[in-house]
C-alpha cells in the first residue's frame, strides 16, 4: 500500500502495537502517528514521555515486549544506586532508557521543541513513520480519585492504578492547542484511526486539544473514513485500567460503550470476533462496523488488524 495520508491516534503499549503493524505494511512517509503527552512529567530532573518512548521503542524493535513498557535487554544499575542513596525508586529508569531522558531534557533546555526533540530521536533510533506529539505545551492529565487529584503516574504507577477514579482534569484544566504539524496531520489524510488505546487518558487528551474535535467532525463530513478501534473486547480491557475506569464511572465496558464515546467523532468502528453478536446494535448508531481479530499477541496479529483497518472504505 502506499500514497496514502494515514493519520493514527495513539496511547501506549496498545496504540504502539497496532502502530507497529501500520508500519509494516505502509511507506513510513505515508504514516503519521500522534502521541498522547497527557502522561509526561518531570522525574529526577529529566522529562518523561512514556507514551513517546513507547511508540520510539515499538517502531525501532527496542521494546520489551515480554514486560510490556521500556527497553529490551535493559539493566538496574542507576535504580540500584538509587535506592542506596535512599531516593525515589517508585518510578524505573532504566540504565539504556536512562540515556533517552538525558538527551530529550538536555535538547528541551536548549531550546528545542517536544516535537523537534521526538523527531530526532526517533530518527536516531531508525523509526520511520513520523512521530508527532500532540502538543508541545505541558498537558498533564489530572486523576480525580476518592482520595483527591493525583497526577497520572502517581496514580498509574506509584499507586498501581488502585484508586477509585471519579473523573478526569485534562491538561491540567486549562486549554491547550496542538502543534501545527499535528493539525497538518489532520488537514487532509485518507484515513484518521483511533487506536485501541485508552479512551479517558490516552485518546481524550488528544481530542480535547484546542480545535482537534471541530477538525474531525469537519473530515468525517467530507466521507473521509475515521477508524476506531475498540479497546474493549469482550466486556473487558487487554490491557490497563480502562475496564476499571469505566466501571467506577458507572459504565459497563463495552464496545457499546467505545461507541457511544466516539461516534461524533468517527464513521467507523472495528471489533473483535468476540463482540460479533453487537454489531447490528452499534449500526444502529450510524457506524459501519467491522468484525475481525483485534486481539494483538503476535507481529502477524498486528499485520493483520493493520491490513483490515487500512481496507475499510469510505
Amino acid at each position: 500500500m502506499s500514497g496514502r495520508a494515514i493519520t493514527y491516534l495513539s496511547g501506549g503499549v496498545g496504540g504502539a502495537k497496532l502502530a507497529l503493524g501500520l508500519a509494516q505494511v505502509l511507506p513510513a512517509d505515508d504514516l503519521s502517528i500522534i502521541a498522547n503527552t497527557g502522561d509526561d512529567f518531570d522525574h529526577l530532573g529529566l522529562r518523561i514521555c512514556p507514551d513517546i518512548d513507547t511508540l520510539v521503542y515499538t517502531l525501532s524493535g527496542r521494546a520489551n515486549t515480554a514486560q510490556g513498557w521500556g527497553r529490551t535487554g535493559e539493566t538496574d544499575s542507576f535504580m540500584t544506586a538509587m535506592r542506596e542513596l535512599g531516593g525515589p525508586d517508585w518510578f524505573f529508569l532504566g540504565d539504556h532508557d536512562l540515556a533517552m531522558h538525558v538527551e530529550r531534557t538536555r535538547r528541551l533546555n536548549a531550546g528545542a521543541r517536544l516535537t523537534e526533540v521526538t523527531t530526532h530521536l526517533a530518527s536516531a533510533l531508525g523509526v520511520g513513520p513520523r512521530i508527532l506529539p500532540m502538543t508541545d505545551q505541558a498537558a498533564p492529565t489530572i486523576i480525580n480519585t476518592v482520595d483527591g487529584a493525583l497526577p497520572f503516574q502517581d496514580y498509574f504507577v506509584r499507586l498501581h492504578a488502585a484508586p477509585v477514579v471519579t473523573g478526569f482534569a485534562l491538561h491540567g484544566g486549562v486549554a491547550v492547542a496542538p502543534t501545527v504539524e499535528v493539525m497538518a496531520a489532520l488537514d487532509r489524510p485518507d484515513m484518521v484511526i483511533v487506536g485501541p488505546s485508552n479512551p479517558f487518558i490516552s485518546i481524550d487528551p488528544i481530542l480535547d486539544l484546542t480545535g482537534v474535535c471541530t477538525r474531525l467532525k469537519a473530515l468525517k463530513q467530507t466521507g473521509t473514513p475515521i477508524v476506531c478501534v475498540s479497546p474493549i473486547v469482550g466486556g473487558d480491557a487487554i490491557k490497563g485500567p480502562t475496564a476499571k475506569m469505566f466501571r467506577e464511572l458507572g459504565e459497563t465496558p463495552s464496545v457499546g460503550a467505545i461507541a457511544r464515546r466516539y461516534r461524533d467523532i468517527i464513521s467507523h468502528l472495528v471489533i473483535d470476533n468476540q463482540d460479533r453478536a453487537d454489531a447490528s446494535d452499534l449500526a444502529e448508531l450510524g457506524l459501519r462496523i467491522t468484525v475481525t481479530g483485534t486481539v494483538m499477541q503476535t507481529l502477524d496479529d498486528r499485520i493483520a488488524l493493520a491490513e483490515a483497518v487500512l481496507a475499510i472504505g469510505p
